[in-house]
């Protein structure tokens, strides 16, 4: 009786006898779908409501970074400050400070008053009417000069290091009085009326006297003590945004959970799950662009709308600044979108996605194999992550998601080292996968066999 020619192993890649089964049922599955008339009334009902949270999740996500935003420039004084800080070192900011506190001082001095007094003191004394004639000539290099005194002071005071910690404190003192200037209520060195948020130079003229004073000139310690405002902020619509940002500031806790669900729902009633984590991933990355564009957008018209007195370079500088964080939030939620974006698509059955894992299994099996030629052996570790290679999988995602919430204010950079993080911890986690012994003496390595040392 002839021997049975032997049945040829299977190739390394070909998938297997279970996989061709699950692929061939639910290719019958779907061929029984379309020649019913497509898919049941019911996947259709989850389809569209899906699709309206997927859109509904992307509208919320806009809405919470800006609520984010404006619970923490309300509740977080270290942020407000840091937020606030580097004006003190802005150009525009310092000469529109110097030039508000300077008229201030010549206010109190009445530089002209003084010079018509020195001019009528002169002449009281008896001089010559020739040094009189030219005193009296004087008069205006000598107010020019006064005046000239008076800017510079003021322009060294605000330029040192000693106006950025006045700025910091006054600031810090300010946010500790008050729920900030867009709540409209407190006191302090920060006030909100008239449709304008003004800081108060009050101290700065107080410091810019004491230095007159040493510098010689006498007169400027009779300046008595000064509140006068420099506008940082106005708008017509002042009151309406400071009523919408109380409302940011209330629901700034829930907001972000509340879309964080909404998502989730979206994908857990699709019938393709991981098609509508891509949608939903992309949605909102597509709402950050549009918030980001509109930021730029609202910037121009808020420019536009100044008062004529105010210094658009100044005003400029203190609008950026107050939406410095936000930005960075945008920028950050947009990266997380993205790369959970692309992380779904490559766990995806598509060709490419499948082509993109397959080349790096490969090249992290190359590495393995080289290790093991010289010496390396995994053993009982190899082992227990084949075994457990989903739920350390899990672990992984589980420990960068607790990282990346409770990071206060991630930024972009936080979010691409997290991804990195994660990245190179799949890697480690592929590189010691290592399938159990076979009775014929081998082991599995990234799908080859390798034969045992012995």
């Amino acid at each position: 009786m002839e021997a049975q020619p032997s049945r040829p192993d299977p190739s390394p890649g070909a998938p297997s006898p279970q996989a061709q089964r699950d692929e061939l049922a639910d290719l019958q599955r779907r061929i029984a779908e379309l020649e019913g008339g497509g898919r049941p009334r019911r996947h259709r009902w989850r389809s569209f409501l899906s699709a309206v949270l997927v859109v509904l999740a992307a509208l919320l996500s806009m809405l919470s970074v800006v609520a984010v935003w404006a619970n923490s420039m309300v509740e977080d004084t270290d942020r407000y400050v840091d937020t606030v800080a580097p004006l003190a070192a802005d150009p525009a900011v310092q000469t529109a400070v110097t030039n508000r506190a300077t008229t201030v001082i010549l206010e109190q001095i009445d530089v002209k008053a003084l010079v018509a007094e020195l001019s009528t003191a002169v002449q009281q004394e008896g001089t010559r009417p020739a040094a009189a004639k030219l005193i009296g000539e004087l008069d205006g290099p000598i107010e020019n000069g006064l005046k000239a005194l008076v800017s510079t002071t003021v322009q060294r005071l605000v330029s040192s290091s000693a106006f950025e910690t006045l700025w910091t404190d006054a600031n810090r003192v300010a946010h500790r009085s008050l729920d900030k200037a867009l709540t409209g209520k407190g006191g302090g060195a920060v006030t909100l009326k008239d449709d304008q948020v003004a800081i108060d130079v009050g101290p700065i003229v107080e410091r810019a006297k004491d230095e007159l004073v040493k510098s010689g000139f006498s007169r400027a310690g009779r300046i008595p003590q000064v509140h006068s405002d420099f506008v940082v902020f106005s708008s017509q619509e002042l009151a309406k945004v400071k009523t919408y940002t109380r409302i940011l500031q209330i629901v700034g806790s829930w907001l972000p959970v509340i879309t964080v669900l909404i998502a989730a729902a979206a994908v857990f009633l699709a019938a393709h799950r991981r098609r509508v984590l891509v949608a939903a991933a992309l949605a909102v990355a597509f709402g950050m662009l549009i918030l980001g564009v509109s930021l730029t957008v609202f910037r121009g018209i808020y420019l536009d709308r100044l008062p004529a007195e105010m210094s658009q370079d100044a005003a400029a500088a203190v609008f950026d600044a107050l939406v410095r964080f936000l930005r960075s939030t945008v920028r950050a939620v947009a990266a997380v979108a993205l790369v959970t974006a692309c992380g779904a698509f490559l766990t995806g059955p598509s060709r490419a996605a499948v082509t993109i894992r397959h080349a790096c299994a490969s090249g992290i099996a190359s590495m393995r194999g080289v290790a093991g030629s010289a010496g390396l052996r995994l053993g009982a570790t190899g082992r227990f992550v084949h075994r457990h290679k989903r739920w350390l999988g899990g672990l992984i995602l589980l420990i960068a998601l607790i990282v990346l919430v409770t990071w206060s204010y991630p930024s972009t950079v936080v979010v691409l080292w997290i991804v990195a993080a994660v990245l190179a911890a799949f890697a480690v986690r592929e590189f010691l996968d290592e399938a159990d012994d076979t009775a014929d003496g081998t082991r599995r390595d990234g799908g080859e066999k390798v034969p045992q040392p012995s």
